[in-house]
């Protein structure tokens, strides 16, 4: 749905927001109302309250929920099948041990996260966080500790890559937008989201994962025994990372034979995991050589490698991948539905709690809220790379939608930008700027916060202090380099 004509003036609009999500976290962290239950109450609410036309609140609700699961349900489900079957057959823990035996136990959430970086560069967030669940847990339940420990680098890396590096969708779009050029914007986009995700990610993720301990419940084959701990509990001292992981080695170690004998080798697994990768990048590459005009993106060669490079159907060709190179000699074909049940059934909750994230988020942009906003801010003469971030960060915060928030900034300021007549160089620097603000302060108006909340087991006041807090310094860790490269170039 698109945003209304705003009914109040700004102020009256951000109190409403900034209302609603108090009364949404009174609902679920005090109250203990189930989350899905408060997010759909409170969104249908604040439609109500912000001026939404009475006729128009179903389908404000409705709009924003379904495409929010449509984007969602068949990534997570199909991710999660391929999962279970890595996890039942051995293929996570012989991936993670050759991650582990690569790097070293202490390096382990530094294997994870850099695995993540390469895999997140055609992988959209959501896909690539699903598909990298069973390695995460399987390493986690290995070395034990915090769950965040492992978690949080491996979520920042593809955070990173989503909102900085083409071929995501949000860089793309701004690029456009601002009148960049594309290869600027991934040439410069790389390095900036390692350095990033290094000092805004991975060095807070690995901190917080040491102070809030959060135990391995494994939503592909159900709670682990990872010892005495406690979800959203600060602790002292370092887990998982330290001299002590490898003198528990042999207690903690699983066997990397799974639950059928025999574990499939390191080539299988790493083929199965890279199936999405390469034809997600297909996809790409047709539809850039496509804009270029190099190629006819019309033929059917290349209509072809575009449908089999949308994730869904790389996902669904991954699944079958899996089921045909991971089944003989393990398990009947037949038995696969009940292992796929198993991994389905406690992704249910996730993909609606996510599904009314999006429904609240929807919620505040048709309100007309990011509107009011925008146009405030845009008059405030600040540098035009600063008000790119606060713009950016504004709307983050105010509607959820890291994408929606990237790309309108870029429209706002692309007159500017155009009077200016900055050099390619300096308009990517603009696009990280704009995916800094729109990655800050992830908090209960995004469905990626509940993905997160929900896959690692964590209530949503933990998640407020670890998600949020590390996507906040990701962010900020992203307009820093920007702002340097800016002053020396």
């Amino acid at each position: 749905m698109d945003p209304i004509e705003p009914a109040y003036g700004t102020t009256a609009l951000l109190l409403i927001a900034a209302a609603a999500v108090a009364v949404l976290l009174f609902l679920i962290m005090k109250v203990k109302l189930h989350a899905f239950v408060s997010l759909v109450l409170v969104s249908a609410v604040t439609a109500v309250v912000a001026g939404i036309p009475l006729a128009e609140v179903p389908d404000a609700l409705m709009s924003s929920f379904s495409s929010t699961l449509g984007s969602v349900a068949l990534l997570v489900a199909l991710g999660v099948m391929v999962g279970r079957l890595l996890e039942i057959t051995g293929g996570a823990q012989v991936l993670a041990d050759t991650l582990i035996n690569r790097f070293g136990a202490k390096r382990a959430p530094l294997a994870l996260g850099v695995a993540a970086l390469i895999f997140g560069f055609p992988i959209f967030f959501d896909a690539g966080l699903v598909v990298f669940l069973p390695i995460i847990y399987t390493v986690a339940r290995r070395f034990g500790g915090s769950i965040l420990l492992y978690a949080l680098p491996t979520a920042g890396a593809f955070a990173a890559m989503h909102a900085i590096v083409p071929p995501h969708p949000g860089p793309v779009a701004a690029t456009e937008l601002l009148g960049g050029d594309i290869g600027t914007v991934l040439l410069v986009g790389v390095p900036v989201a390692i350095v990033s995700w290094f000092v805004g990610s991975y060095l807070v993720g690995t901190a917080l994962g040491r102070r809030f301990d959060v135990a391995t419940v494994d939503l592909l084959a159900g709670p682990q025994n990872t010892g005495p701990q406690k979800t959203g509990t600060n602790k002292t001292g370092s887990a998982g990372t330290g001299d002590s992981a490898d003198s528990s080695d042999s207690d903690t170690r699983d066997d990397s034979s799974g639950q059928f004998g025999s574990s499939p080798s390191f080539s299988t697994v790493l083929l199965i995991l890279l199936t999405p990768l390469v034809l997600i990048s297909l996809n790409t590459v047709v539809n850039t050589l496509s804009s270029a005009g190099v190629i006819d993106g019309d033929t059917t060669w290349a209509s072809a490698f575009v449908l089999l490079g949308q994730t869904p159907i790389a996902l669904l060709i991954t699944l079958l991948l899996a089921l045909f190179l991971l089944a003989p000699g393990r398990f009947p074909i037949g038995d696969a539905a009940k292992f796929m049940d198993q991994a389905l059934g406690p992704i249910c909750s996730i993909i609606l709690i996510t599904g009314a994230g999006g429904m609240f988020g929807g919620v505040l942009r048709a309100s007309g809220i990011g509107q009011s906003l925008t146009s405030s801010l845009s008059g405030l003469g600040l540098p035009i790379l600063l008000q790119a971030f606060l713009i950016a960060t504004a709307l983050r915060v105010a509607q959820g939608s890291a994408t929606v928030a990237l790309t309108t900034t870029a429209g706002l300021i692309a007159v500017q930008v155009g009077e200016q007549d900055l050099s390619n160089f300096k308009i990517a620097l603009l696009v990280f700027a704009l995916a800094a603000g729109a990655t800050v302060l992830s908090h209960v108006n995004d469905s990626g916060f509940w993905l997160v909340s929900r896959f690692f087991g964590m209530d949503e006041k933990t998640t407020l202090k670890t998600w949020t807090v590390m996507e906040t310094t990701l962010g900020l860790a992203v307009f820093a380099v920007a702002s340097i490269l800016w002053v020396i170039f």
